[in-house]
């Protein structure tokens, strides 16, 4: 692996455990911390490594802790293929990057989209962990109208190149991305919003983020779901106002040997709102996993 220190936001979070990585096509920017048996962590769409800011320095006292930004987010490049962001694309890309730091994780965690990059990735075995964890995944198509609105809805954005300077105008507002976060069901501290605001001022990463949406399948995914051989526990938080944790029963009925862990009252950014009961409950099925033998 050839890495490269990554002169970042003077703010950003866990800045020194930030890197620089060339794989896939793509340059990377990833977080390594951390000792210990491997872990994966993959946030959703429209973040960065930010959202995991408590959560990896609290799974890094057990685990080496890699966390990269998905392409086109945060301090990632853009993928030169026109469907680098699709579900298998990104799949295939982070295989990629795993394949560069020469490391297997042996569990993985997904936050919203990420959990379906690595559903997709276990589904096409780029990836084998002895357990996948998701943290209020995006794991099936939305219901009703916002399914049939979805979609079509990002395409258009996403062919504009004055949405994206749009958003970076309007996030100048800080009231309004406490806003849109609020909108999920979740109450961040004044770090976790400023990160958000950060990244929304960035064209770069609107655009990214609107790719993928323009560019995601969840149908095939969820029709492939059946099949899933790795083990799979779905943390779903009662308040999350996006991926509604109904969802997760949803996804429960397609794979019946899947574990339901509730996050309680928290909303679709639990892992950010309550970082010590979700590492508490991450280190807890681990170990019930066999990855920490002895800490269950």
């Amino acid at each position: 692996m050839s890495a490269q220190a990554v002169p970042l936001h003077p703010d950003w979070p866990n800045s020194a455990s930030s890197h620089r990585v060339h794989a896939g096509g793509l340059t990377w920017h990833l977080q390594d911390l951390g000792s210990g048996p491997t872990m994966l962590l993959v946030h959703g769409a429209g973040a960065a490594t930010h959202s995991w800011r408590v959560l990896a320095p609290l799974l890094g006292m057990r685990f080496r802790v890699i966390a990269p930004d998905l392409p086109g987010h945060g301090f990632s490049g853009m993928p030169s293929a026109a469907d680098g962001f699709s579900l298998p694309a990104m799949a295939r890309s982070l295989s990629a990057l795993l394949q560069c730091l020469e490391t297997d994780p042996v569990i993985a965690v997904g936050h919203s989209a990420g959990a379906a990059i690595l559903a997709r990735m276990a589904l096409d075995r780029l990836l084998a962990p002895q357990v996948l964890i998701c943290l209020n995944g995006a794991l099936l198509p939305f219901s009703g109208l916002p399914g049939w609105l979805f979609a079509p809805l990002a395409r258009l954005l996403a062919r504009s190149d004055l949405i994206p300077c749009w958003v970076a105008r309007r996030a100048r507002d800080r009231a309004v991305i406490e806003r849109l976060i609020e909108n999920t069901g979740s109450h961040l501290d004044a770090e976790g919003v400023a990160c958000y605001q950060l990244l929304a001022q960035r064209r770069s990463h609107v655009s990214g983020a609107l790719q993928m949406m323009a560019q995601w399948d969840l149908q095939t995914l969820a029709h492939d779901l059946p099949r899933l051989q790795v083990p799979l526990v779905l943390f779903g938080a009662e308040g999350d106002r996006t991926i509604p944790v109904r969802q997760m029963a949803r996804v429960k009925e397609l794979l019946p040997d899947a574990r339901l862990i509730s996050l309680g009252s928290l909303g679709h950014l639990a892992h950010e709102e309550d970082p010590n009961l979700t590492a508490q409950l991450i280190v807890r099925t681990a170990a019930q996993a066999g990855v920490l033998p002895g800490c269950a």
